[in-house]
């Protein structure tokens, strides 16, 4: 039963390292706004294309940065949990 956790637990180790090389990138204002999100739910990047801004209107910039934020954060934690979700399964944990 040893060997089992510690393979469980080098394996949950091998998916957080590949997690961390994962990048998600979202778009939002048609590319006024990109977010790059890592599998770890960290923010890696933001982007603003001064072309495309009209910074006499500021709350829809801030409105597509948040877009952006949500839609990477949401696309990211669909990829950390469909990578765990394997690793998850004979542990019977609550909301898995």
């Amino acid at each position: 039963m040893a060997f089992d956790q510690m393979k469980m637990l080098n394996d949950l180790r091998k998916a957080q390292q590949q997690l961390k090389k994962q990048i998600v990138e979202v778009e939002a204002g048609d590319g006024a706004v990109v977010v790059r999100v890592t599998g770890e739910l960290k923010i890696d990047d933001i982007k603003l294309n001064a072309d495309l801004i009209d910074f006499d209107d500021i709350e829809e910039l801030e409105h597509w940065i948040k877009i952006a934020v949500r839609d990477g954060l949401a696309k990211a934690q669909e990829i950390a949990a469909d990578t765990m979700k394997p690793l998850m399964g004979g542990m019977n944990l609550p909301g898995m």
